[in-house]
């Protein structure tokens, strides 16, 4: 008679061990450990990269309007049907954008002076360590 033991090939081949599975966890969490404060990174980056655009385009479709119909606008809304689609949202989701007056030495009309560039109203502190809000282009 023979005896079969509970360690034979067979008895191995059906899962892992609680060992296996542990080290297995250990390496993914220390994985996600790594990788998560870098796409958090990656995700700021991003948003100030589309600030730095959206800058760029509303202040550049203020100085087309003021060139096109010489007087700048009055409010962001002007810009709308002929020179942006649509105004787009600041770096805290929403139009918190802060205006500012054109030079009244270098105005289209000096009686009526309009917005003469645009910035960020967020008072939130960039990666490079300033303030969103001044930014400028």
């Amino acid at each position: 008679m023979k005896f079969r033991s509970r360690r034979s090939p067979k008895f191995r081949d059906r899962g892992f061990t609680l060992i296996e599975m542990v080290i297995v966890i250990s390496l993914v969490l220390i994985l996600l450990a790594i990788a998560l404060p870098r796409y958090d990174q990656t995700i700021t980056r991003a948003r100030e990269a589309k600030l730095h655009e959206n800058l760029s385009t509303l202040n550049k479709a203020i100085e087309e309007y003021s060139l096109d119909k010489k007087k700048a606008p009055q409010s962001l809304d002007e810009l709308v049907p002929g020179y942006v689609k649509f105004i787009p949202e600041d770096i805290t989701g929403g139009n918190t954008w802060q205006t500012e007056p054109e030079d009244s030495q270098d105005a289209w009309d000096p009686n009526q002076p309009g917005i003469g560039s645009v910035h960020s109203g967020s008072d939130e502190i960039s990666t490079r360590g300033d303030a969103y809000s001044s930014w400028k282009q």
